[in-house]
């Protein structure tokens, strides 16, 4: 029992510095959005607007396997010291961006994009240790409800990036929506300094860097084919092709290299067993329709609805606080009972029938009832976004703890990348399709290809036969999006329906060894 509260008091010590990181990489990834029209007007490079996301979660995607991998060897006080470091550099320098002190704006949206590259390297690894660090600190039995916390942190996060973004942006300058990340990323710092004594892990072995370098490729390849398929380069073109092949390619030098690897970036040895394997793809498929949906939430609600930049950020409440009070729930329960099978099932089935409600909106929807299906999706998405996590880390050995968390976070990203891109081609063809058929082939190529604007004041502006025709093809297109997103969202249940129960591990070394060692011997296609 005094071991226990020790345990406990210990965590509540240092929560607050790992909430603070969290909140920083989860914040900065939605905060630029609201940010983006007065960076584009100053900066210029409208054509590489989406390069200023795709930069930083590629950082991220990245960045993740590897910052797990380091923390496992050489312990994760100082790599996540560092981690934040990294984010706070990257920050202030993208705050610099087209300024005076870097020569002025010519170029500047070219430095953005690298700056943001250096801040999603930081962001990834702030991701993975504080998950990884909750992992050192508590045994899998107690660790539910922190990792609840952290989810609910996520949620309000992905709340407060869109509002305070745009509070930023209208009230100050957007340059201090990055350099807010420095007084916070001090604090977090300063936190975790004075609080955090995890335990002291160190390693002779050398980084698989081979492993490392070849998956970066591999995954870069893969965001460059999927951003730039169908937009930039036609998805038969030399340059998607050679980019495809080049994935694919690199991805199997990988694998081979890992089989050999004294220390492997990614054990593969990891995906025999059944519940890693598992829950690797349902985090996957959950970054795939989770991401690719919110994506066009905004959307709907600011065209279709009328709502402005800042309420469309207000009206996506229902769901991420019914993802926060749900995470939170499931936390303590997994905590109480020892139990969590059933909660990526729930999870998966509340998704799925969110994604239904979702795909029935049209023109006519009003907003209320948009909230109660963004609601349902928001209930589902609480039972899934920290039992993955959970999950992942109840099956695999301590010393791969690291590794495991990188791992649930990478899959999450990498098919939150995939979703947006598929989801994105998907809607550029239903729209240039939905508009050629209600307002002509003339309109509806100079509205896809970006000559014309649909933001709502553009869309009032509109001959009223004409609006109407704008906004039934906007609401079809995006309502096709979710559609297909149903496809993803169904497998969720299904593979979460064969995760093996194997009881949560205690505070103990030696319940750790055994129930790792039951897990391990659960072949994954069993």
């Amino acid at each position: 029992m005094a071991e226990a509260i020790g345990r406990r008091r210990e965590v509540m010590v240092v929560l607050p510095g790992l909430m603070l990181a969290m909140a920083l990489a989860m914040l900065d990834n939605m905060i630029v959005g609201t940010a983006m029209p007065r960076i584009v007007g100053e900066l210029g490079g409208l054509s590489q607007l989406s390069w200023v996301v795709t930069a930083y979660v590629l950082g991220t995607t990245v960045s993740t396997p590897i910052w797990g991998k380091i923390g496992d060897l050489y312990g994760r006080k100082t790599i996540f010291l560092i981690s934040i470091v990294i984010f706070m550099i990257g920050s202030a320098l993208c705050g610099m961006a087209g300024s005076s002190l870097l020569g002025g704006p010519d170029g500047g949206m070219a430095e953005l994009i690298a700056f943001r590259a250096i801040q999603g390297l930081g962001a990834g690894g702030l991701i993975v240790n504080v998950m990884a660090i909750i992992g050192d600190l508590v045994p899998p039995r107690e660790r539910g409800q922190y990792q609840g916390i952290m989810a609910g942190v996520m949620s309000l996060a992905m709340i407060a990036g869109p509002l305070v973004g745009g509070f930023i942006t209208d009230h100050l300058d957007w340059r201090w929506a990055f350099y807010v990340n420095l007084p916070v990323g001090a604090v977090a710092l300063f936190l975790i300094v004075a609080n955090l004594r995890p335990p002291r892990l160190h390693s002779k072995v050398r980084i698989d860097w081979a492993g490392a370098i070849l998956l970066s490729i591999s995954i870069t390849a893969m965001v460059l084919v999927t951003t730039w398929g169908g937009n930039e380069y036609a998805w038969g073109s030399w340059q998607i092709l050679g980019l495809a092949a080049l994935a694919v390619l690199t991805l199997g030098v990988f694998v081979l290299a890992e089989r050999k690897a004294a220390e492997p970036i990614m054990p593969l040895q990891l995906f025999r067993i059944r519940n890693f394997t598992l829950i690797s793809a349902i985090g996957f498929l959950l970054g795939f329709a989770m991401f690719g949906m919110i994506n066009f939430l905004p959307l709907f609600q600011q065209t279709v609805q009328g709502a402005s930049a800042t309420n469309s950020g207000l009206l996506l409440l229902p769901m991420m606080g019914a993802a926060m009070v749900v995470s939170l729930f499931v936390g303590k329960a997994i905590t109480t009972t020892g139990k969590y099978k059933i909660y990526p099932v729930i999870g998966g089935v509340g998704m799925a029938v969110g994604t239904w409600l979702l795909s029935t909106m049209g023109v006519t929807t009003p907003a209320w009832l948009t909230g109660v299906y963004i609601a349902v999706l928001g209930l589902g998405m609480g039972f899934l976004m920290q039992t993955t996590m959970l999950i992942a880390q109840n099956s695999v050995e301590q010393r791969d703890l690291g590794v495991a968390s990188s791992a649930s976070t990478f899959f999450r990203s990498i098919g939150g990348a995939f979703g947006v891109s598929l989801f994105g081609a998907i809607f550029n063809n239903n729209l240039l399709s939905e508009l050629t058929a209600r307002v002509g082939p003339e309109a509806a190529e100079k509205i896809v290809t970006g000559g014309g604007r649909m933001d709502p004041a553009a869309l009032a502006q509109l001959p009223a036969q004409q609006r109407t025709g704008v906004l039934e093809s906007l609401a079809t297109s995006i309502s096709g999006v979710f559609w297909w997103a149903i496809a993803f969202a169904i497998v969720v249940p299904v593979l979460a329906a064969f995760i093996k129960e194997i009881p949560l591990r205690g505070a103990g070394p030696v319940d750790a060894a055994a129930s790792a060692a039951d897990e391990a011997v659960t072949p994954a296609a069993g």
